[in-house]
């Protein structure tokens, strides 16, 4: 199995195995994305700017963002399998919106 690089805007690099859930290695990494709906692609809470090329977007994240009107601004983290090395900024962090992360996230 491959092992791939995450950098998180402001935090230090961490390693990622390959089909890994990205939200779920963020979290473990010691950020708090959110995952309100437990990463089922239903919430939008668990948002990410790519600032690296962007791995392929399945069928599920795209109705979702496209249903919500927000396709095209970021992506789902919950829905992304580790492909590659990646650069991603997270755009809601749990303790910034005063909650807590969310539903547990299935691997």
């Amino acid at each position: 199995m491959r092992t791939y690089t995450v950098e998180v805007e402001g935090f230090e690099p961490f390693a990622i195995d390959e089909g890994a859930k990205l939200a779920l290695a963020i979290e473990r990494a010691g950020i708090d994305i959110s995952h309100r709906c437990g990463g089922n692609a239903r919430c939008t809470t668990c948002r990410v700017a790519f600032l690296s090329k962007e791995p392929p977007m399945g069928a599920k994240e795209h109705d979702c963002l496209e249903e919500d009107g927000v396709l095209g601004e970021f992506r789902l983290s919950c829905q992304i399998r580790a492909d590659r090395d990646m650069r991603v900024r997270v755009l809601m962090r749990a303790s910034e919106q005063g909650w807590d992360p969310g539903v547990e996230l299935e691997p």
